[in-house]
């Protein structure tokens, strides 16, 4: 019986450090966010076309070697 009334404060005490630390989270504002996702979109484009133009230049290199 011990067991599970620590059990229970044990989940209690888990869940108000959990509100704690979720009032302290700093929301970004619809500019900032905005701003991020515009950059993130861009560089994932940028490394996806690098990606491409590597992964085109091994085929055509090991075609010519390999042929």
């Amino acid at each position: 019986m011990a067991d599970k009334n620590k059990d229970q404060e044990s989940k209690v005490s888990f869940t108000k450090g959990l509100k704690a630390e979720y009032k302290r989270i700093i929301w970004p504002d619809k500019d900032t966010l905005a701003k991020q996702a515009v950059a993130v979109t861009v560089v994932s484009l940028i490394l996806g076309c690098i990606i491409a133009l590597l992964d085109f230049g091994f085929k055509f290199g090991f075609g010519l070697i390999f042929k």
